[in-house]
């Protein structure tokens, strides 16, 4: 506005043509020089402010990220220095569990020499196991021969007497006569009892796939007189095949049924019953060495019974409940089945009441 003020001026000046209006215009120039002098400082002194503000602006945007930034270190330091605390705890558990692998490898070396110590004593057992071995055979075959044959010798002469020399007795001579007799079949008895034991150890265990069925119809054959003698009752029920060593396990039965047949109830027949089960391992409550599905057998009686607190002893080698002279036998029988359930990798456990019947339950791997 100004500007244009001067600049009218000026005009109306040069109409003019007085003596001072050459000074005057350019008095007037000048000042219009100055005028668009100052807008121009003005417009550059806006743009400046403009650019003062915009760059305080930047200053506070710059301050605040400082800020943050010194945050974010400090809260970086603070790390720094709990990983540095960390990292010393690590080493020192570091430091210890090298150590520990250190003393476990000590105790490795200690270990691997007692294995070789006990693998070494392990072959020496056996060394002396088969020696034994030998033995026993050795032992059987004098026990089959040379023990029986004087045995034999007894019976054969006692036999004579009683035929011939009998009636010619005292009565105390008959009585120590009927006692040679009763200690000679003692004698026979426990003979064969100890080389059936003997087998059950030192026989080849060669396992056949067997239908139990058929196994128990052939003992049972073998046992007719003894069980129609006693009216034996037997039970047979969910028997299937199984992989046994058969000629052991016709044993097993076989002593098994005897003793029921001793021990049952005076005045009653025997009642034997014979289950079988076959059980999946991961349902099983039963521990083996092997794990896979096991059979169950499961053999029961209404005889006298026993008391439970001799469950384990019934099974130990010459172990009996009851005197000779009320029933008779060598306590060998169930010694032999607990050895034959063993030679067939399973376990047999033995429940009873007295009076109530005796239960023999038997887990075998199929």
């Amino acid at each position: 506005m100004y500007k244009k003020i001067v600049q009218d001026f000026i005009k109306s000046s040069h109409k003019a043509e007085t003596p001072n209006s050459a000074a005057l215009v350019l008095a007037y120039e000048n000042l219009a020089l100055q005028i668009e002098d100052n807008e121009r400082r003005a417009a550059d002194l806006i743009v400046a402010n403009k650019e003062l503000a915009f760059q305080n602006t930047e200053k506070e945007n710059r301050a605040a990220e400082l800020a943050i930034a010194n945050a974010e270190l400090a809260f970086q330091n603070s790390e720094k220095e709990d990983r540095a605390a960390e990292l010393i705890v690590a080493n020192t558990e570091l430091i210890y569990q090298n150590k520990e692998k250190e003393n476990r490898a000590a105790e490795l070396v200690i270990a691997n020499a007692e294995l070789a110590f006990q693998n070494l004593e392990k072959e020496n057992r056996a060394i002396e196991l088969s020696n034994v071995n030998k033995e026993l055979e050795a032992f059987a075959f004098i026990s089959s021969h040379d023990l029986q044959e004087p045995l034999r010798k007894i019976q054969t002469f006692s036999s004579r007497i009683l035929d011939e020399e009998y009636e010619n007795l005292s009565e105390k001579g008959k009585y120590h006569f009927n006692r040679i007799q009763y200690s000679a079949l003692r004698m026979q008895t426990l003979i064969q009892d100890l080389l059936a034991y003997s087998r059950t150890t030192a026989s080849e265990r060669v396992f056949e796939k067997s239908d139990l069925t058929i196994i128990i119809q052939e003992v049972m054959e073998t046992m007719q007189e003894e069980l129609n003698e006693k009216q034996t009752i037997v039970e047979l029920s969910n028997l299937g095949e199984v992989n046994i060593i058969p000629f052991q396990f016709r044993q097993l039965l076989q002593n098994l049924i005897t003793n029921s047949i001793k021990f049952g109830k005076p005045g009653e027949p025997p009642h034997i019953s014979i289950k079988g089960d076959y059980i999946k391992y991961e349902k099983s409550t039963i521990t083996f060495q092997i794990p896979v599905d096991h059979y169950h057998i499961e053999f029961s009686d209404k005889g006298i019974g026993f008391d439970l607190e001799y469950k384990e002893r019934i099974f130990e080698l010459f172990q009996r409940l009851h005197k000779k002279e009320e029933f008779d036998g060598t306590g060998i029988g169930l010694t032999i089945v607990k050895k034959i359930v063993h030679n067939h990798n399973g376990v047999i456990f033995a429940n009873g009441e007295l009076g109530q019947g005796a239960q023999f339950n038997i887990y075998i791997p199929v």
